[in-house]
């Protein structure tokens, strides 16, 4: 028989899951960084630099003012100092190093051509001898670019991706590179994974692909707090196929409990370590691609908030703007504010602020303390509001 939770203590449970409501650092260390990116399991990234790129924002809404190099280097830097690595997970996304093993499942899958667009699937057959001389030339030659293959310069747009980017994204799909660094325009620098990450790393035990696919499902019910199947499985992209048979060994093991959430008509899951505080407090601006929002459904079942971001709508048919993120006030989402950071002026600008009709009165005084401390994060002299808008 399932327990059945009101939909305040899901959120409640969802909230302090994800890392919130606990009191932040004085100055947040890189101790405190690495607890955040094991609680979340991934940092999801994305190249819209409007405001700042996506992987450092969830940091920051749960630690406030952080040292971003402090995450590079925990990316990016010395081999002895790295604890993340890049691959696939919730799209592209910076992981912790333990599980690289467990997604070595979906290397093997893909270096067998097995997933990824069509274009990609062709050098796993017919192309394979064009992505093994790029391997090898890597492997002689060091860390490289796709532009270096390309006399110096990249010659072709996002949706016009050449051969030789195409041959590079199937290596790292099958773990066969992996990135080394970030240069210039956040362009991938490629390495080999055994000048890149670290041999206790790479000596780990590959699991079997069952194995794998229910530590992931672990991970993403310890990381949601309480979820649907749909939750579990989207939050390091698994397919039904690879998911549901771990849903039902984990609920066989206990770790998953069933549970009803209060307005919910999907079955749901609570982790069994899952916490359900007496009361959530805090602020928080959240990145489009928190993990406490990217799922869209999920976000509107749990705090009744419709989000879609905007980025690609025309202009003239958007309705909060180009860039917006929610802003989370103790239990609720209670504000949308569309941000820009005018490096040149050196102005954080919030271009419109939308309220939700429930938004309590302290809403903006506690949203203007948020988008002060970003603006210094960030390392702007002054934030610049222009609309505010009630809805309802």
């Amino acid at each position: 028989m399932s327990n059945t939770l009101s939909l305040k203590d899901a959120r409640r449970i969802a909230l302090a899951a994800q890392g919130f409501g606990m009191r932040r650092p004085e100055r947040p260390t890189v101790g405190s960084l690495r607890k955040t990116a094991d609680r979340l399991g991934l940092f999801q990234i994305d190249s819209v630099n409007v405001l700042i790129r996506a992987h450092y924002l969830p940091a920051f809404s749960r630690l406030g003012s952080y040292d971003r190099t402090l995450l590079e280097r925990d990316a990016w830097g010395p081999l002895r100092q790295r604890r993340l690595f890049e691959y696939w997970a919730h799209e592209a996304s910076l992981l912790p190093l333990d599980l690289h093993p467990l997604l070595r499942w979906r290397m093997a899958r893909a270096e067998r051509g097995e997933i990824g667009y069509q274009a990609l699937k062709r050098f796993a057959a017919e192309r394979r001898p064009e992505a093994a001389a790029i391997l090898e030339r890597i492997t002689a030659e060091g860390p490289l670019t796709a532009a270096d293959f390309e006399n110096g310069s990249s010659k072709s747009g996002w949706w016009e991706w050449s051969h030789t980017k195409h041959a590079l994204e199937w290596l790292f799909w099958s773990g066969r590179i992996t990135t080394a660094t970030r240069r210039g325009s956040f362009a991938r620098v490629y390495d080999l994974p055994e000048r890149v990450l670290p041999n206790a790393i790479l000596d780990l035990p590959t699991p079997d692909a069952a194995s794998a696919q229910c530590a992931l499902i672990e991970r993403s019910a310890r990381a949601l707090g309480v979820a649907t199947a749909a939750d579990l499985r989207d939050y390091y992209r698994l397919k039904p196929e690879e998911a549901d048979h771990a849903i039902a060994v984990q609920a066989e093991a206990g770790i998953l409990v069933p549970v009803r959430v209060e307005g919910w008509s999907q079955k749901a899951w609570m982790h069994r370590d899952a916490h359900l505080p007496r009361r959530v407090r805090g602020a928080a601006l959240l990145a489009p691609f928190d993990p406490l929002v990217w799922e869209r459904g999920r976000t509107e079942r749990l705090f009744g908030f419709r989000y879609r971001i905007e980025i690609y709508v025309p202009q003239d048919k958007r309705i909060h703007g180009y860039y917006v993120l929610p802003f989370l006030l103790d239990e609720a989402l209670v504000a949308r504010v569309d941000l820009k950071a005018d490096r040149q002026a050196r102005i954080l600008l919030a271009h419109r602020i939308t309220l939700e009709p429930d938004a309590p009165a302290e809403t903006l005084e506690r949203l203007g303390i948020e988008l002060d401390r970003m603006a210094a994060w960030l390392d702007l002299d002054a934030v610049r509001v222009g609309e505010v808008i009630q809805v309802g």
